[in-house]
């Protein structure tokens, strides 16, 4: 709604009630333009619309996927978005992730927990609540900033600046972008899953990604002893998220369903099956075991089904889990993507323990012959050892050219020494390209990195503490830290005006007038910033 608008309207509000004649109209339009979103539902709903749109865009073009990064405080995703504004212009296609794994290591109340399922659930809605509360103040903050050079403008009698400024306000581009949240494997059974959906929801959440584990037994990705649920049991969830969409009026809410199966080799429970070739029959074909003759074959405790007209004696280890048959997990990861986005899943997360865009191709194809729109989730993990993995890649492909790979270790291609040769350069080369070529090939429309703020909070934090604590003493924080955000236009070197204090100081004049006692003034050392 155009500021001039909401102004008129609340004018008018104003003069049909001689009480409020402390309030000035101008300034209630700016609090108002100032709050776009008032609930997280008209966040969600706002942000499933951009989701939707921007997968028809990827279906039409591939160069069009999207990207985020994981986020574990509402401040860091803050930071984010005004950082993508202001380099790019737009935050079109940039999403924030919010990864299960860091709000285990980094927000329980526990302590740092490891990626299992173990911190609370309602960690999850307060991340979402605390990071669009972040974004919202994003806009507030930018769109502060544009009102106060609106009225400097007017006072000016510079109207066409005042008019150029009104055309920005106008025209702004929120800070809210969808997030992928992270549920896990639904935190108990449907009904605990559809639960924390709408808390979820409630909170802004569009998108939710929920993984075919058992959540009594879950495990990071990246991570040994996976185990996974029958179909049925993951799809009732699939169902119990899309209802609490529908329940709460996000009807394009979107699901993604993750599978761990390429790397889980065990399953907790035998599928039910009424018939051979149904869901739970193809389920349980990937068990692993001894087919019998007879019952003469079977030992106390044993567990033997029929499966594929034969009586199959599952193998089961001492912990009660059954064991799937080696080197199926493609083949499971197929038939669970296929019937995921059969029965109401919106796009697919496959884990894979390396970034290999011909796997995931592979794996790709094969679905697209049963849905040809199907489309990717893909984490960019962490947890890959990148450098390697390419390097590795490029010594592969060298190779099968017949190439002269004499000067290189390929077990120790991770080392220094290889940064600036031709395959060190040209790894590096296929890396910058990975998402591009994945989305083009294999099928990716959203690339994202789970937990890249974990790690690049570590690293700065160590890279200070190294040199304020040895020789360079406050050198370290004034050249590593400060003078950078100078130079680099980064907004929190005036850190008081980034948590508020302008809006505050705004907020006083409207409250009291001229009686405000304002914290901006001339003895306000974020002075010494303002001409920067």
């Amino acid at each position: 709604m155009p500021y001039a608008h909401d102004l008129d309207t609340l004018a008018s509000l104003i003069k049909q009630n001689p009480s409020w004649s402390a309030i000035k109209p101008e300034y209630a339009a700016r609090m108002r333009a100032q709050n776009r979103f008032k609930t997280g539902l008209d966040i969600a709903r706002y942000t499933a619309r951009i989701m939707r749109e921007d997968m028809a865009a990827y279906d039409q073009d591939s160069s069009q996927y999207t990207q985020s990064l994981g986020c574990w405080h509402g401040f860091i995703g803050q930071q984010k978005l005004i950082s993508i504004k202001k380099h790019f212009g737009s935050t079109k296609r940039r999403y924030l992730y919010l990864s299960g794994w860091m709000v285990a290591a980094l927000r329980s109340e526990f302590g740092p927990l490891p990626d299992q399922s173990m911190h609370e659930k309602t960690s999850v809605p307060a991340l979402i609540e605390e990071l669009y509360t972040f974004l919202r103040q994003a806009d507030a903050w930018e769109l502060n900033h544009l009102f106060r050079a609106l009225e400097e403008a007017r006072q000016a009698g510079d109207e066409a600046k005042a008019k150029e400024l009104l055309s920005q306000i106008d025209n702004h581009e929120t800070h809210v972008v969808p997030i992928v949240a992270d549920i896990d494997a639904g935190f108990g059974n449907a009904e605990a899953t559809y639960l924390l959906a709408k808390k979820m929801i409630e909170a802004g959440a569009c998108c939710i990604q929920i993984e075919n584990q058992v959540s009594d037994e879950k495990q990071c990705g990246h991570q040994d002893g996976k185990v996974t649920v029958p179909h049925a049991d993951f799809l009732a969830k699939i169902n119990a998220v899309r209802l609490a969409f529908l329940e709460l009026g996000v009807d394009d809410g979107v699901i993604v369903a993750r599978t761990d199966s390429l790397g889980a080799g065990l399953t907790k429970q035998i599928a039910v099956t009424n018939e051979p070739g149904d869901l739970g029959d193809l389920y349980n074909s990937f068990l692993d075991g001894d087919y019998i003759d007879s019952a003469d074959d079977i030992d106390n405790g044993d567990v033997v089904i029929k499966s594929q007209g034969k009586l199959l004696k599952v193998k089961r280890l001492a912990s009660g889990l059954f064991c799937f048959k080696p080197g199926s997990g493609e083949d499971r990861v197929v038939l669970d993507c296929i019937t995921s986005l059969q029965h109401g899943a919106d796009l697919l997360w496959i884990e894979t323990e390396k970034p290999h865009i011909g796997q995931i191709k592979g794996m790709v194809d094969r679905i697209r012959e049963v849905v040809p729109n199907a489309k990717l989730v893909y984490n960019n993990s962490p947890s890959f050892n990148w450098t390697l993995n390419f390097r590795q890649q490029v010594f592969d492909a060298w190779a099968a050219e017949g190439k002269d790979l004499s000067a290189y270790d390929r077990a120790k291609l991770m080392s220094a020494d290889y940064d600036d040769t031709e395959l060190g350069r040209l790894a590096d080369q296929w890396t910058a390209n990975f998402q591009r070529d994945a989305a083009r090939e294999a099928g990716i429309f959203h690339h994202l990195i789970t937990l890249p703020t974990y790690h690049t909070a570590a690293l700065s934090t160590d890279n200070l503490a190294k040199g304020y604590f040895g020789d360079e003493g406050m050198l370290a924080y004034v050249a590593g830290v400060q003078r950078k955000e100078i130079r680099q236009g980064i907004a929190t070197v005036k850190h008081q005006d980034m948590a508020g204090s302008n809006i505050g100081d705004d907020h006083k004049e409207f409250f009291a007038g001229e009686a405000a006692l304002k914290a901006g003034g001339k003895d306000n050392t974020m002075g010494q910033f303002e001409n920067i």
